[in-house]
């Protein structure tokens, strides 16, 4: 399973809560953050080594695959992997076998793999750097969070959930939301996503004296480094109407001329998966 969105829209989340949904849920939830790893690390965290493989190597070490044996391994940032290590993480997903540095054999696991990335894996693959079998084999059942500005039912219900778990934490009274502070989160554009305004919500939970948070409340700097929400209408209905069909060949026709017919800029222009881009185009007829 291959999760996409951009940074801070709760990606590790959701991973987390399909291992929970799932029949592995008693297994191990192993992580590993590949873009925090330097390169010549990332094949021993993965898959273990022995001792005496390398300098340093002082007892036999399971990498995280041995370590989720019969549960879940979820990758995050996987774009960031090495191609040396995407070849072996491809045979391991391929063939459910793996060798630990300095082994003199391989050995069977039966781990269910989870990877996100907020990065665009097919242009990450046009780009030589992602391997596309590695990419398809991820590929498998494609689950995409979109980000805050986009889920204007979900705010209101995140803030109020984080000001009830933060008061918790932090052994204060949950304070209320005024409707005016709601309509003041609801015209920022969360760069940060649902992590910034969960850090938000804790500093005013922290800082509040009283029982009632109100848009005034806001940190001063948080209210100067704001990013307004883009208008959501930047044109206008022509006076005679229009299709919404004739609107959307025009729109997916005006994003491969920006995009210089790279299909899968065009579809991020759109706000669209790669492969919805590519259905609309088949169905609108566009070569």
């Amino acid at each position: 399973m291959l999760i996409l969105g951009e940074s801070g829209t709760g990606k590790e989340l959701l991973a987390r809560l399909v291992h929970q949904s799932s029949r592995r849920a008693q297994g191990p939830w192993i992580t590993l953050n590949c873009a925090a790893l330097p390169e010549d690390l990332v094949e021993s965290e993965l898959f273990g080594y022995q001792r005496g493989a390398f300098t340093g190597a002082q007892a036999d070490t399971p990498g995280r695959v041995q370590q989720a044996h019969g549960g879940t391994l979820f990758l995050d940032e996987v774009a960031e992997l090495p191609l040396a290590a995407q070849a072996k993480l491809l045979r391991f997903l391929e063939y459910g076998e793996c060798q630990a540095l300095g082994a003199g054999r391989v050995e069977r696991v039966d781990v269910r793999i989870l990877a996100a990335t907020h990065q665009d894996l097919r242009t990450k693959v046009a780009g030589g750097t992602f391997r596309e079998d590695l990419f398809y084999r991820l590929h498998v059942i494609p689950l995409e969070l979109p980000p805050l500005r986009e889920r204007d039912g979900d705010l209101s219900l995140l803030a109020k959930r984080f000001c009830k778990e933060l008061a918790s934490r932090h052994g204060v009274d949950p304070p209320s939301l005024s409707e005016d502070l709601l309509r003041r989160l609801a015209t920022h554009g969360w760069p940060g996503n649902v992590r910034e305004l969960r850090n938000l919500i804790e500093r005013c939970v922290v800082l509040l004296h009283g029982h009632h948070i109100e848009a005034q409340d806001l940190p001063d700097d948080w209210l100067q480094a704001a990013v307004p929400r883009q208008d959501d209408t930047p044109w206008r209905l022509p006076e005679g109407g229009m299709s919404l069909e004739t609107l959307e060949g025009q729109l997916i026709r005006q994003a491969l001329d920006q995009a210089q017919g790279n299909r899968s800029l065009a579809a991020r222009l759109l706000g669209l998966s790669r492969d919805t881009f590519l259905y609309r185009m088949k169905k609108h007829t566009i070569a």
